[in-house]
């Protein structure tokens, strides 16, 4: 009798420890910039082999109208959180700012929204490659992507709104575009176009509105189907493998980040829905755990690779360790994250104690 019930408690605790809520610290001033300089909507973070942090921001130079202002920088922190410098200043891709990278030889990525452009540079902060083009301004006609229905073809080497970027062990980049497209497109190391695969819809393989993208150890591709409000799994190829969603319980003074909450969660917006993935990160080997976050409740949710919740922290919110949007996040080793916050401008550096539950 003794062992039975120690099996059904066994069985009983496994989900409910699973789903935790995670103690965490928060730095929220880590990053320190000069006196005269201002972080603006921080879109991406990430960090490099010494520990440096890279943050993708809508700020910069500040030129042009409202509506088409140039609004995209990259900066550099140590890794004591000092301010380096500022990389491709006044670039011509910069436009508005949606994701920065870090592959494994420490070369900087940066993923442009506004001219649907993806720039490579090397570590000393030059210009390598350069991905897609943005329209003209002198042409006639120049201004925002419309939206279709039913969407215009994707063309090879042409994106429409990409939005991030990750890598297989071969140095292939995937490529997540994004809001227009809806797709992933794959180049290999020396540019080339290979394939894309994807298409708007709900079925697997089809995506609505391709938010982000990170890679495992074995070379797997997780793409944060945002409004679809789940996480597909591809092969290298294309070949879809699984889907990862993410069902929790939402707290009933849970509130938006901003705006007015609806009566009935179901009926928001897709973007909003609980579980929606807004970024995703895998940490490093050889124990790889996902980190995805979403902006209702505006919880950090860990995951194992094959879609189990491990825990979760945080809620919407403009204090330390509650989030407005994170809409990047770097995950260096498996307790310690940068989450990049859209509405609350800011980096905050993490550092949880998953042995410490809060509940």
């Amino acid at each position: 009798m003794r062992y039975w019930l120690l099996g059904v408690l066994a069985l009983l605790s496994g989900p409910a420890m699973a789903q935790q809520e995670i103690a965490f610290d928060s730095n929220p001033n880590f990053l320190k910039l000069p006196a005269d300089m201002h972080m603006g909507e921080a879109a991406g973070v990430a960090v490099d082999s010494r520990g440096h942090v890279f943050v993708s921001s809508r700020g910069g130079g500040s030129l042009g109208p409202a509506f088409a202002e140039t609004a995209s920088q990259i900066l550099e922190f140590g890794p004591d959180g000092k301010y380096i410098r500022e990389i491709g200043k006044n670039l011509y891709a910069w436009s508005f700012a949606h994701a920065v990278r870090i592959d494994r030889h420490d070369n900087i990525w940066a993923v442009d929204k506004g001219s649907d452009m993806i720039v490579k540079f090397n570590p000393a902060g030059r210009v390598e490659m350069v991905f897609g083009r943005k329209q003209e301004a002198s042409d006639e006609g120049t201004g925002p992507l419309k939206h279709p229905n039913p969407p215009l073809p994707a063309v090879d080497g042409m994106f429409r709104q990409p939005t991030d970027i990750a890598w297989d062990v071969a140095d292939n980049a995937y490529i997540s575009d994004g809001y227009v497209n809806s797709r992933v497109a794959k180049v290999d190391k020396n540019g080339d176009w290979i394939k894309s695969w994807g298409d708007r819809g709900s079925e697997p393989g089809q995506f609505n509105t391709v938010h982000g993208i990170a890679s495992d150890a074995q070379g797997n591709l997780y793409v944060a189907d945002r409004s679809n409000r789940r996480i597909q799994v591809f092969d290298g190829d294309g070949k879809f493998l699984r889907q990862i969603t993410i069902d929790l319980p939402v707290p009933a003074d849970a509130r938006m980040a901003i705006g007015n909450k609806p009566a009935d969660i179901k009926t928001a917006a897709p973007l909003f829905q609980p579980g929606a993935p807004w970024a995703v990160c895998i940490t490093p080997g050889p124990h790889q755990v996902l980190y995805t976050a979403d902006a209702f409740p505006g919880r950090i949710y860990k995951l194992s690779l094959d879609g189990k919740v491990l825990g979760y922290l945080g809620r919407s919110g403009k204090q330390p360790k509650t989030f407005g949007w994170i809409h990047g996040i770097a995950c260096p080793s498996e307790n310690v994250l940068f989450v990049a916050e859209i509405l609350n401008w800011r980096v905050q550096k993490l550092m949880l104690h998953p042995a410490a539950a809060t509940r």
